[in-house]
């Protein structure tokens, strides 16, 4: 029994100024353990300050970006429209020549010239490159 009692001041002695030793908790004096933990709450929070504030810059960046798309699809889906009137016109303009038969002779007649100017200008170019 008496070895119990050495051996408990000994500790006692050893670790002088530490509260909770025998519930298995090491922890310090409060005074010490407030500074410690008031330092690392004030490091805590710089460092979500800083992570905020980066979410904030990085999503103020995607927002200017989409604007920026959202724009250019705007102006993409106006010249498709405007191509779109275009062409209907195009087409409806066609569909007046081609219900006639003689406008439809017309147009096989132009058809062939351009076709044969396109193959004779080939072929002077050929022949170009082949002198050449």
């Amino acid at each position: 029994m008496n070895f119990r009692r050495e051996n408990r001041a000994s500790r006692t002695s050893l670790f002088d100024g530490l509260d909770g030793l025998e519930e298995g908790r090491l922890r310090a004096s409060s005074s010490y353990s407030h500074d410690t933990t008031e330092r690392d709450n004030d490091e805590a929070l710089e460092s979500l300050q800083d992570r905020v504030s980066f979410l904030k810059r990085v999503t103020g960046d995607i927002h200017e970006e989409v604007e920026s798309h959202n724009r250019m699809l705007d102006k993409v889906g106006n010249k498709m429209d405007s191509a779109r009137g275009i062409m209907s016109g195009t087409i409806n303009r066609f569909k007046l020549v081609f219900e006639k038969k003689s406008n439809r002779k017309n147009c096989k007649l132009i058809a062939y010239f351009v076709l044969l100017f396109l193959v004779m200008y080939y072929l002077i170019r050929l022949l170009n490159y082949i002198r050449g």
